[in-house]
C-alpha cells in the first residue's frame, strides 16, 4: 500500500471520531446543562534522522540508521465548552438553574468500587421514594443529590417545596414552612480539567488532586434560580458547518485511496 493510501486511511479513521463528537453534540442539544465537545486534530507528520543516540555505547538498534517517518492526521484533544447557556422558565419547583460560571451541582454515582462523586449542570430533579420511607433528591437518572449532609432525604406529607436562590431548600407543611436542606454547590476552578461521564455528568480524572480542581462554595456566594433550567450550550449552525466540513474532508481522502489504487493498477499495467 502506497504511502498516499496509508495517510488517507488513517486520517479517515480519525475524521470518523469527530464525526461520532458532533452527532453526540446534536443529540444533546436540548439535554439541560449539556456542555458542547470539540475535536483538535495534530499530524502525524514527522521524520527522524539518524535514530542512534550519540552517547549510547551499546545500542540496541541492529538495523543502520535511517528516516522513520509517520503520515496522516489524529484526533489530537477532546476540548469542552464551558461557557453557560441560556436559562430557559419551566415554572417546575424541582428545577434550578445556577447562574455563576463554573458553579456545579453534586450528585452520588453508584460504581464497581462503591460510590462516586461527579458533577453536573442539568438542575431537573425528581424526587424518588427511598428505603426508609421517605423520599429522595435525585436527578433524571435515579442518582442522589448532595446536599450538606450527603443525600437529601425528606419526610413525605408536604404540601410544596421551593428551592431558594442560595441553595436551600424550604419546605411547607401544614404547621408551616421549614428549610429542611440544603444544595452542596461546588466550583470547578480548573473546568477543563474534568472529564466527561455518561448521562451529562464530569468527574475529577485518575490521578488528579480533587481539591485542586474542585472547591466548595459558601451559602452567600451561591446564585441559583428556581423554576428554570440551563440550556445546552450547543451551536446548531457551527455544529452543521463543522460536520459538512468533516464530511468533504472524508469524500476527498476517500478519493484519495481511489485514485492511488487507478494509479497503481496503471502502473502494474505497463510492467506487464
Amino acid at each position: 500500500m502506497s504511502g498516499t493510501m496509508i495517510q488517507a486511511a488513517i486520517t479517515m479513521g480519525q475524521l470518523q471520531q469527530k464525526l461520532d463528537l458532533i452527532g453526540n453534540n446534536l443529540a444533546n442539544s436540548n439535554t439541560p446543562g449539556y456542555k458542547s465537545r470539540n475535536a483538535e486534530f495534530s499530524s502525524l507528520l514527522y521524520q527522524q534522522i539518524n535514530n542512534l543516540e550519540e552517547n549510547d555505547p551499546a545500542p540496541s538498534r541492529v538495523t543502520p540508521a535511517g528516516i522513520r517517518s509517520g503520515s496522516g492526521a489524529k484526533l489530537g484533544t477532546v476540548t469542552m465548552d464551558v461557557t453557560k447557556g441560556s436559562l430557559q422558565v419551566t415554572d417546575r419547583s424541582l428545577d434550578a438553574a445556577l447562574i455563576t460560571d463554573n458553579h456545579l451541582f453534586q450528585i452520588e454515582v453508584p460504581t464497581d468500587q462503591g460510590t462516586e462523586v461527579r458533577y453536573t449542570r442539568a438542575g431537573n430533579f425528581y424526587l424518588n421514594p427511598a428505603a426508609n420511607g421517605q423520599l429522595m433528591l435525585t436527578d433524571t437518572n435515579g442518582a442522589p443529590v448532595l446536599g450538606e449532609d450527603g443525600p437529601i432525604f425528606l419526610e413525605k406529607g408536604f404540601n410544596g417545596l421551593t428551592i431558594g436562590k442560595n441553595g436551600t431548600i424550604t419546605v411547607e407543611r401544614d404547621e408551616g414552612q421549614a428549610v429542611e436542606a440544603r444544595l452542596a454547590i461546588v466550583e470547578a476552578v480548573r473546568p477543563h480539567m474534568l472529564e466527561a461521564e455518561g448521562n451529562n455528568t464530569f468527574r475529577v480524572p485518575a490521578g488528579q488532586v480533587t481539591e485542586e480542581i474542585i472547591q466548595s462554595v459558601d451559602e452567600e456566594n451561591v446564585q441559583i434560580k428556581s423554576g428554570a433550567l440551563e440550556s445546552s450550550n450547543v451551536d446548531l449552525s457551527k455544529q452543521m458547518t463543522d460536520m459538512l466540513m468533516v464530511q468533504r474532508a472524508y469524500q476527498f481522502n476517500g478519493q484519495s485511496i481511489s485514485l492511488s489504487d487507478q494509479m497503481s493498477g496503471l502502473v502494474n499495467q505497463l510492467r506487464s
